[in-house]
């Protein structure tokens, strides 16, 4: 399983590509959102001859959909996430205005994800897990195999997801952290959607907001 990682937009958010040697691969989080940031995203598809299947977000919020209908009218994609968060899809567009960043509107949440759902790609597999707190619906994705997460934005390298948006609960996330995640292998490596890649032993005997 490889993963690429892109830091796009004006909110430095982390989206991510997955494939394996079958070069089937999924978008996940596609925050590409100057022109320069979607042309290297075709770029990388392209040069390493990846077919795109999935169109996939952690959760809704302004800077992990911004690419969106770009990435679904490219690759003709249904949208994946959680149903749970299409109050923060639906009103992205007032976001962005908040946000002195306006974005083109989404593609609705076609395939709700679930908690123990599976996403299959090429000779590979994620495991859903509903993981809230940074929002209603923040979904991770877990790969057993490789001891690889996907979280979102519900933890970060020394830090947490903020819970100051609607949808988040500072007692919720924090729940979800330690019930969920903490219960994952030490060496489990984390992609945050902010930020760098840490482990789960690391968080758990160093993020002050967790020891």
């Amino acid at each position: 399983m490889q993963i690429k990682k892109f830091t796009f937009n004006p909110i430095q958010e982390n989206m991510y590509i997955i494939y394996d040697e079958a070069k089937e691969c999924i978008i996940i989080d596609p925050g590409c959102y100057f022109h320069h940031e979607r042309e290297e995203l075709v770029d990388f598809i392209s040069e390493n001859n990846l077919k795109p299947i999935k169109l996939i977000n952690t959760h809704c919020h302004l800077d992990h959909i911004c690419g969106n209908k770009y990435v679904a009218e490219t690759w003709g994609l249904k949208l994946e996430a959680s149903i749970l968060d299409e109050y923060n899809l639906e009103r992205s567009i007032q976001a962005g205005k908040l946000y002195n960043m306006p974005i083109e509107p989404s593609p609705p949440i076609e395939v709700d994800l679930k908690e123990g759902d599976e996403i299959r790609f090429g000779n590979s597999l994620l495991t859903i897990l509903f993981t809230p707190g940074h929002s209603a619906g923040s979904l991770s994705f877990y790969s057993e195999e490789h001891k690889i997460l996907i979280a979102g934005d519900v933890l970060f390298k020394m830090s947490i997801g903020r819970t100051d948006l609607p949808g988040g609960d500072f007692d919720t996330l924090i729940s979800t952290i330690k019930t969920k995640l903490f219960i994952l292998p030490e060496e489990t490596i984390v992609y945050s959607g902010h930020g760098d890649e840490t482990t789960i032993g690391d968080e758990m005997k160093y993020n002050p907001f967790l020891v």
